[in-house]
């Protein structure tokens, strides 16, 4: 224990003109010494999740802020950051990197205080040998791996420790690498070959000319943008669409309850939007957006995008959703056929806008068009809810004011 708890005299001048006496009163206070060690415990999950694997940012020694990320939790949904509580010295791991924790499973021991004056003290200690050749200047020591050639092809960053648990598989010129899959990869594995197993998946295609919206953009951008300090983009029209067909055809927006072998339908759309990460696919939720406009569509989606850079989502975040959208032209895909995102029953897949020929009033005209898919598990939706649900979604975005008229 490195705190000490005393009791300190505070001479209180309350008069009683019934008496000539001063009244004293003591309070009670502590102060905590330097070095105090502190243990640090996992936080407290989502109910839907009950552990995470660990990634540590520091290791035994390092000095850290407070505030400052000491490493990561991630789990089937989110990574959760876990900070320092204070400034100090990371005194003990108390898990292995990618050790598996539960909420309340002790992380690391924090000495308080400590390891700040030598950081600081440090570049003067080191001062005297500055004068000394680099490391970098020596003759590199002999390898094993032989010469790279200068014509190797760029690879992606790989973690520092995936060099060091394989490395018997570095031979000749080849480089195999083996990373551990993390629980989020793993998670989004297992549902889609879930949606697999389970759904009858079926796509129908259409295409949708995006002559209209996109001149709508051009003409309303700056203003919109000026007004909103938003951009204004393509996918709020196309989620907007997405909740009027899906009010038009509400079996797109039900789903099957395999245990009771019923049809759930619900008279609300939450929408999730796929966005990729570093990480993974993750797919936050807009709620209710059948009342909202393309304003308030737009602000959900520049919010969620961002939180999803900053891995900030929470699980509340994604939790839910009636229907998704999957926006693969953003990495100019042309054409592709999603997988449904259980347990919901169809996705729409949306592609890159590419300009081609196309007949309009008998003539051939250059136009920009998208082709657009949507998945649906054939189980609930025919194939004429499915087609007549595209062409929902494609009237509204090449004529918006189809909203206006609810035709």
């Amino acid at each position: 224990i490195y705190s000490k708890t005393f009791s300190i005299p505070f001479l209180i001048r309350k008069y009683d003109p019934r008496s000539s006496v001063f009244q004293i009163q003591y309070f009670r206070t502590s102060v905590v010494y330097r070095n105090e060690v502190v243990t640090v415990k996992t936080p407290a999950f989502a109910e839907s999740v009950t552990e995470g694997d660990v990634r540590w940012e520091k290791a035994v020694g390092d000095t850290v802020s407070e505030d400052e990320v000491v490493c990561e939790i991630e789990t089937d949904k989110t990574s959760v950051q876990v900070p320092a509580p204070a400034a100090g010295v990371i005194e003990e791991l108390l898990v292995p990197d990618g050790g598996k924790v539960e909420g309340g499973t002790p992380l690391f021991k924090l000495r308080k205080g400590a390891g700040a004056p030598k950081a600081e003290a440090a570049p003067t200690a080191e001062a005297p040998t500055a004068a000394a050749p680099p490391p970098s200047a020596a003759p590199p020591p002999a390898s094993t791996v032989g010469p790279i050639p200068t014509t190797m092809p760029a690879v992606p960053p790989v973690p520092a420790h995936a060099m060091d648990s394989k490395p018997e598989l570095l031979t000749g010129f080849l480089c195999v690498i083996q990373v551990k899959m993390n629980r989020m990869r793993l998670r989004i594995a297992q549902r889609l070959k879930e949606a697999q197993n389970t759904c009858a998946m079926l796509t129908t295609f259409n295409e949708v000319d995006m002559s209209n919206i996109t001149e709508m953009r051009k003409l309303y951008k700056d203003a919109f943008l000026k007004k909103h300090n938003i951009k204004l983009g393509f996918m709020s029209a196309f989620v907007k669409a997405a909740a009027y067909a899906l009010s038009d055809q509400p079996a797109v927006n039900a789903v099957i309850d395999d245990t009771t072998k019923e049809i759930v339908y619900r008279d609300y759309v939450d929408i999730s939007v796929a966005v990729a990460t570093p990480k993974g696919l993750v797919v936050p939720v807009i709620r209710n957006v059948e009342g909202m406009n393309f304003t308030d569509i737009e602000k959900a989606i520049n919010l969620l995008g961002e939180k999803a850079r900053k891995n900030e989502l929470a699980v509340e975040d994604m939790d839910g959703g009636t229907f998704t959208i999957s926006n693969g032209g953003v990495f100019g895909s042309m054409f592709g056929t999603p997988i449904i995102n259980p347990p919901q029953s169809a996705i729409l897949g949306m592609h890159g806008i590419f300009d081609r020929p196309v007949a309009i009033s008998g003539k051939v005209e250059i136009r920009p068009m998208m082709y657009v898919a949507l998945t649906y598990d054939h189980r609930l939706i025919d194939g004429r809810e499915a087609v007549t649900f595209l062409r929902r979604i494609k009237s509204v975005v090449e004529d918006p004011r189809v909203l206006l008229l609810d035709m």
